[in-house]
């Protein structure tokens, strides 16, 4: 893997263990020589990941909107900025340049953006691994209710299984490493379990 792309907060949460965990995935990414590809924020936990990463020695890419650029929230120190036109141009964007996608505690941005990408991979999109860092429980009950819509047949349990889920970032990255992606003839078909 020569690219990941995390998906977090452009706020910092209420708990400094966020804030942690985000220093913690830049360290392991940049003691990698993954490269990150992000949202291009320097607020929240998207600055704090961009700016340990930087002072680390790691390459940051920034994918922002333009109408986000313009509000002056878009990060001026990192590797590289890229100015889309639409979030949803931002969003290919950076799926296009990854290789996998994690993403840590957010708002709804963070989830519609965990979301897209899982689908994606379900309707075989791309083959690349989905992950969260599940920050002191923090997406425990997201978890739950995909298990629950797995339990009630919306979703089946091999697309379930593909949203790996891991507490701490060494332990995703390892897990990414070894991901294969499921044998999957037609995401509609009953019989896939």
């Amino acid at each position: 893997m020569k690219r990941i792309c995390v998906f977090c907060g452009a706020n910092l949460g209420k708990k400094i263990e966020y804030t942690i965990a985000a220093e913690q995935l830049a360290c392991e990414l940049v003691s990698r020589e993954i490269e990150i590809v992000y949202g291009g924020g320097r607020i929240g936990l998207m600055g704090v990941l961009a700016e340990k990463a930087i002072e680390l020695g790691g390459r940051v890419i920034g994918v922002i909107p333009e109408s986000l650029a313009t509000k002056e929230v878009a990060h001026d120190s990192i590797s590289e900025l890229i100015v889309v036109g639409s979030m949803h141009e931002r969003k290919a964007r950076m799926a296009e340049l990854s290789d996998g996608f994690i993403s840590l505690p957010g708002g709804i941005g963070t989830i519609e953006e965990t979301f897209e990408m899982l689908t994606w991979s379900q309707l075989g999109f791309h083959n690349k691994p989905c992950g969260i860092i599940n920050v002191l429980g923090f997406y425990d009950k997201l978890i739950e209710f995909l298990n629950h819509i797995s339990e009630e047949k919306f979703f089946m349990d091999i697309y379930r299984r593909m949203l790996i889920v891991e507490t701490a970032p060494s332990a995703l990255l390892e897990r990414f490493e070894q991901y294969k992606p499921p044998q999957v003839k037609h995401w509609f078909a009953e019989d896939e379990t």
